[in-house]
């Protein structure tokens, strides 16, 4: 009971107005002034008809108070509505209070030698004291004239000082011993061993060099310490130590003692990141020449290649058997499989034309289609009036019917370098490197149409891509890569490599990240969501990265480079974009042959198993599983 009738433990006043009548702020906007002499607002109010909803709402409204001083709704408690209901029935506001407690005599009826220790205070004690009245007032007026600053802010020291003013007292207390001269080693004995002697070649070579590379001091070897003569550079030396000493300032570095370990990235341990292409399971083997490029059609079960003695190939994965060979008389630059399963249709770049195969590995009705498909005896629908002014004409791309092959012959001006599929495979880009303003074109199937992309390219321009979900289209330079909506017709980012030259990129399947492979052996992440920058960059090759890929549902990617090695990476993908992505290296692949400097030409991921496939110049075409 004492310690709740404490003093201390009342709730501090937040309005510091004073002990004023509130009726001299009544038509005011404001109810005092705070301590610094500003205006304190007052809060406003709810009007009846929300308090009755609020109390019709809320069944705990009826013990919300409207505290006058403070401008603010207090909320009473239990123990306070319980000390209300008991002064409204006449008792003591707290019910350990006994109103009738049994008499202590203080005096007694003794006689008593000495007074009464205590006497009753005085009633100035209780009466506010005049003069600290005065002081508040002359206060008052001081902080209103400015005269008294109420704001304790430090003052900012003048910058301003004397350059070398505080040396003197530096040099006192700050000592540094100088550093301690280099003891000799064992080819400063007079008998050092023979290993540390120069040879009169190596003698010679030294003189050759420059003073300050050459070393200081050449080993003889004496046979007594009497015939060791004076050291002829003893006092040079001498002379440069003081000079170094006198001249040279000194400084303390703080070494820290940090262990290598923990500044690795803790990366997970690649067992718990299978499946991954381990070792080679299978090799194809029947070209001639370098296999300079592959690819897998939809199913997995089909793998095309091509090379540079003119012929395209389709092989079985699982068996390794050749299934068909096509003939073509010049040396093949790419092959890209149609991605549409309904459509066995092979695209292949040799010098300046693009040859669309019917490879007839589809059933009856998909061959059919194929065929009616690719029977057209010419596509002429650009010269049709009213056709958009992007529509190229027959002087820069012709597209026949080849019947030597049973194929679409698209003749262009310039030599195609690469061929790229959209993923509904009804249209497909062709580039040409020294097209300069129709470089990059854009082919229809269905309507026999080419156009030319409606963006100027800065730079000659190395690889292309589709985006795998959106209406994007990639443009990779020597120098950067370029982002474009096909729809809109803009620029939407511009991805900066900082590479010597670009040489492949690849997109994931997710459509966020971007993969470019450098000449200089460094592959470059690109997180499009993050920044312009590379993400990461991994300097893993030694040699030119001559392709790069990523598998359709497997976190993995890969590289492939004239070293004669391909590399798997583990690549996961977060759906949380809080969470930057996962890159862990896996695999070194190793098993071709280097031919006239030329290693790995291509790699490319099975789309449905964790496999690898990848071509050499040594004519091999390899398959690594896991």
């Amino acid at each position: 009971m004492a310690e709740s009738d404490s003093s201390e433990d009342e709730v501090a006043a937040h309005n510091t107005v004073g002990n004023v009548p509130f009726e001299w702020y009544k038509d005011e906007e404001h109810i005092g002034y705070d301590i610094a002499g500003k205006k304190i607002k007052k809060k406003v109010r709810e009007d009846k008809l929300d308090s009755f909803l609020a109390s019709a709402d809320n069944s705990e409204n009826w013990r919300k108070i409207y505290d006058e001083y403070n401008d603010e709704i207090v909320e009473l408690t239990k123990e306070e509505t319980r000390m209300i209901r008991r002064v409204l029935k006449g008792m003591a506001p707290h019910p350990e209070f006994d109103p009738y407690p049994t008499a202590v005599d203080w005096v007694t009826i003794d006689k008593a030698e000495h007074p009464f220790p205590d006497a009753p205070e005085p009633k100035r004690r209780f009466v506010p004291s005049k003069w600290e009245s005065k002081m508040i007032v002359r206060l008052v007026r001081g902080i209103r004239k400015g005269l008294i600053k109420v704001d304790d802010k430090p003052k900012e020291e003048n910058r301003v000082y004397l350059l070398w003013g505080d040396d003197r007292n530096l040099t006192e207390r700050h000592h540094i011993p100088p550093p301690k001269p280099k003891l000799p080693g064992h080819e400063e004995s007079y008998n050092p061993s023979l290993e540390y002697i120069p040879t009169a070649e190596e003698v010679k070579k030294y003189e050759l060099m420059y003073e300050e590379d050459r070393p200081k001091f050449i080993p003889k070897r004496f046979t007594s310490m009497r015939s060791v003569p004076a050291y002829d550079k003893a006092v040079r030396e001498s002379f440069d130590r003081c000079l170094d000493l006198y001249l040279c300032p000194r400084t303390q570095k703080k070494r820290i003692n940090i262990d290598p370990e923990s500044l690795k990235p803790k990366l997970p341990s690649r067992k718990d990141l299978k499946p991954y292409p381990t070792t080679c399971y299978l090799e194809y083997k029947g070209h001639k020449g370098p296999v300079v490029s592959i690819s897998t059609d939809s199913t997995g079960q089909w793998i095309a290649s091509g090379s540079n003695d003119g012929t395209v190939r389709v092989w079985e994965v699982e068996s390794g058997r050749c299934f068909r060979v096509w003939e073509l008389g010049e040396a093949v630059q790419h092959v890209a499989w149609n991605p549409s399963p309904e459509l066995p249709v092979l695209a292949v770049s040799v010098g300046q034309d693009v040859f669309l195969l019917n490879t007839g590995l589809g059933n009856d009705e998909e061959n059919r289609r194929v065929d009616d498909l690719l029977h057209v005896e010419s596509h002429m629908a650009h010269n049709e009036p009213g056709a958009s002014e992007a529509i190229i004409s027959e002087t820069i791309v012709k597209w026949s019917r080849d019947d030597n092959h049973g194929a679409i012959r698209l003749n262009h001006y310039k030599t195609v370098s690469s061929v790229e599929w959209h993923r509904k495979g009804d249209y497909f880009s062709t580039l040409m490197p020294y097209g300069e303003s129709k470089a990059v074109l854009v082919h229809q199937l269905s309507k026999g149409l080419t156009q030319r992309i409606p963006f100027k390219l800065h730079g000659l321009p190395v690889s292309t891509a589709f985006h795998p979900t959106r209406s994007i289209f990639f443009i990779s330079t020597k120098k950067n890569v370029r982002i474009y909506d096909l729809l809109k017709q803009r620029l939407i980012k511009k991805l900066e490599t900082g590479v010597r030259e670009v040489s492949s990129i690849a997109i994931h399947p997710g459509g966020d990240n971007v993969i470019v492979g450098s000449k200089d052996g460094k592959l470059c992440w690109f997180d499009m969501d993050l920044s312009s920058q590379p993400y990461r960059v991994l300097n893993c090759h030694p040699k030119d990265i001559t392709r790069v890929a990523f598998h359709r549902s497997y976190p993995l990617f890969a590289s492939s480079s004239d070293d004669c090695t391909a590399y798997v990476f583990h690549g996961m993908v977060y759906s949380d974009l809080n969470q930057n992505p996962l890159i862990v290296p896996l695999e070194i692949l190793r098993g071709h042959a280097s031919v006239n400097g030329r290693g790995v030409l291509d790699c490319k991921f099975h789309p449905r198993q964790p496999w690898l496939f990848t071509a050499g110049a040594d004519s091999v075409i390899k398959l690594y599983c896991h």
